[in-house]
């Protein structure tokens, strides 16, 4: 079942230039949807809170800084 999205309130990284490459979060109730900020009406993933936590632990650990 996809959420209706339409009122969500989307946020973007202060350090987004508009030429760059960037996504946008939403916070729901449990859930954590994530879109490209230059394609607004595209696709949307979905993460459990749990999960974007996980995520978010791994990028502030440096697990995904290129080598």
């Amino acid at each position: 079942m996809n959420p209706d999205l339409s009122r969500t309130v989307w946020r973007k990284s202060t350090r987004s230039t508009n030429n760059g490459q960037c996504v946008e979060v939403a916070f729901l109730d449990q859930d954590v949807a994530v879109r490209d900020s230059k394609d607004q009406s595209g696709p949307v993933l979905m993460f459990a809170g749990g999960e974007w936590a996980a995520f978010v632990d791994g990028v502030r650990r440096g697990e995904f800084d290129l080598r």
